[in-house]
């Protein structure tokens, strides 16, 4: 029996390593230095600041977690975007497997643009073909700008609703943070977006928001804007803001776009992988609807490989307005089949 509440604190002090470790790169490292490209891996660039956690990441599960629980951790840097730990011991023979990005954010944070998170899921070893659905407890926990005092952490284990603190890093005082979604019924004066913050396919991606947006709001009016978007370049940090009740509907369909693109002779680049929303537990337990653009849950093996499309409601009723409309538009600009 694996007792996921040990694990709590564990990853809890996990995560505040890291980001102290990153704070420290932050402010001690230039802009330049950190943005330097180290390599490409699991379908994504690794940046300079990417290979700060990467030790520390390793060396603690194997200290802290893998004598109790031996495991598989999954990350970008490690070979074949796996590990088994303790070292040595066999993949078959582990109890959990866990799924892990360290800096989810990387180019906003590199920048100090935006904060980053530390994404972590914790799922049951089923073997290659245990899933996002799996995962039993997860942690998220925000990296936040050199010139910001406050970050918040939220975690959930499967069944239990989600939870979370404010941590102060000038005082050391943590407190408690009020998870709560947005509860309007529709999209107005509210925050909603498509994901399309890279090259390729944003014209389509733009003609969808804009298609789905008239749908359901109505035609623009001359010297008015009835609803906005937040191109926040980090999954989490998209989880985030429908948890917290600052966005209510959030689309990352980009996968969707490999044929189309094809079409035009390009390929897709940059998605959304498994290791970026490993924290989606949290949203489902905080009462936001999480699914793929079908309308179904997600299913997504843990890896550092699969393109992964999805989509959030901050409540059921706006996923039950907003729904018919994003599958009808999906369907029209031919990034779902009509069947």
């Amino acid at each position: 029996m694996i007792d996921y509440q040990l694990l709590q604190p564990l990853i809890l002090e996990l995560h505040r390593l890291i980001r102290r470790q990153i704070i420290d790169a932050c402010e001690q490292v230039s802009v330049e230095e950190l943005s330097q490209v180290a390599g490409h891996q699991g379908g994504d660039t690794i940046y300079a600041i990417d290979k700060i956690s990467e030790s520390l990441l390793v060396d603690f599960f194997e200290e802290k977690l893998a004598h109790i629980y031996p495991l598989v951790l999954i990350a970008e840097g490690l070979k074949g975007g796996q590990m088994v730990l303790p070292r040595g011991s066999h993949e078959k023979d582990a109890l959990l497997r866990v799924i892990v990005d360290p800096i989810d954010g990387t180019r906003g944070l590199m920048y100090q643009k935006r904060s980053a998170w530390i994404l972590t899921g914790i799922a049951p070893n089923r073997g290659a073909d245990t899933c996002l659905q799996d995962i039993e407890f997860a942690m998220q926990s925000e990296i936040p700008l050199v010139k910001q005092h406050l970050s918040d952490c939220l975690w959930a284990f499967k069944g239990r609703g989600a939870f979370g603190h404010r941590d102060n890093r000038c005082t050391g005082e943590t407190s408690p943070l009020v998870i709560r979604p947005s509860q309007a019924r529709d999209l107005m004066h509210g925050f909603a977006m498509f994901a399309r913050f890279v090259p390729g396919g944003r014209d389509i991606l733009a003609a969808v928001d804009d298609e789905l947006i008239q749908r359901l709001l109505g035609p623009v009016q001359k010297g008015q804007a009835f609803c906005f978007e937040d191109q926040y370049i980090s999954t989490g940090g998209q989880l985030y803001e429908l948890m917290m009740g600052h966005d209510r509907f959030v689309a990352d369909v980009r996968p969707l776009l490999e044929r189309p693109l094809e079409e035009r002779g390009l390929s897709l680049g940059l998605c959304c992988h498994p290791y970026d929303i490993c924290t989606e537990l949290i949203a489902r337990e905080a009462g936001v609807a999480v699914t793929d653009p079908k309308g179904e849950r997600l299913q997504a093996p843990l890896d550092v490989f699969s393109g992964i499309s999805w989509v959030g409601f901050a409540n059921l009723a706006l996923q039950k307005e907003i729904m018919p409309h994003f599958s009808e538009v999906l369907k029209k600009y031919r990034l779902l089949p009509r069947n």
